[in-house]
């Protein structure tokens, strides 16, 4: 099975180095020296990691046979692709891969059923598990221990506490700071 563990940046410095967008928790594991990644596009790869290092707080690589600002940016937005044995499991029982949990059911806590989980999107601040209704909507979810409160893979269901509004609109509370800056004592708007 392949997993996409990172998304190429820009070129940093001019001798080959890039910085990368980690999409993996185990990037020791993943991004280390040596390791052989198929790549998307195709045509790019693939990349073998020659060195890794983190420079303020970024991860930089340098692959074998890149060595100039040139080649590196040619590099840019493309995925880093592991292949992974499928019956290999995350360390962390806290933590899953993203096939682990495609197709698996999103209920509430009282048994209530939302829909199914169809992709995962993965953002700088956080996951968000994209949810397929029964009606053929799509509604986001985003995968904080706040929201989603259980994950059971044997049952192959997620059980999630929504803040009012996430899920149906009708619930959302709106909060303004300019109301609430009008109705504080001394503001005669």
């Amino acid at each position: 099975m392949q997993l996409v563990v990172a998304r190429i940046g820009r070129a940093h410095g001019i001798k080959g180095e890039v910085t990368v967008e980690v999409r993996t928790d185990e990037p020791e594991l993943r991004l280390g020296p040596g390791a052989r990644l198929t790549t998307d596009p195709a045509a790019n790869g693939p990349l073998t990691i020659e060195t890794g290092r983190v420079h303020s707080g970024r991860l930089l690589l340098r692959f074998e046979g890149v060595r100039d600002r040139t080649a590196a940016e040619a590099l840019r937005n493309t995925l880093l692709i592991a292949d992974v044995d499928p019956a290999e499991l995350p360390e962390d029982p806290e933590e899953f891969y993203d096939h682990q949990l495609i197709d698996i059911d999103v209920v509430l806590a009282d048994g209530t059923e939302i829909g199914r989980i169809t992709e995962i999107s993965h953002l700088p601040s956080q996951d968000l598990f994209i949810v397929e209704r029964p009606d053929g909507s799509e509604v986001m979810i985003p995968f904080v221990e706040e929201i989603v409160t259980e994950i059971d893979l044997e049952e192959q269901r997620a059980v999630i506490t929504p803040p009012p509004g996430l899920i149906d609109d009708s619930q959302a509370v709106i909060v303004s700071s300019r109301d609430e800056e009008a109705s504080a004592p001394g503001n005669d708007a």
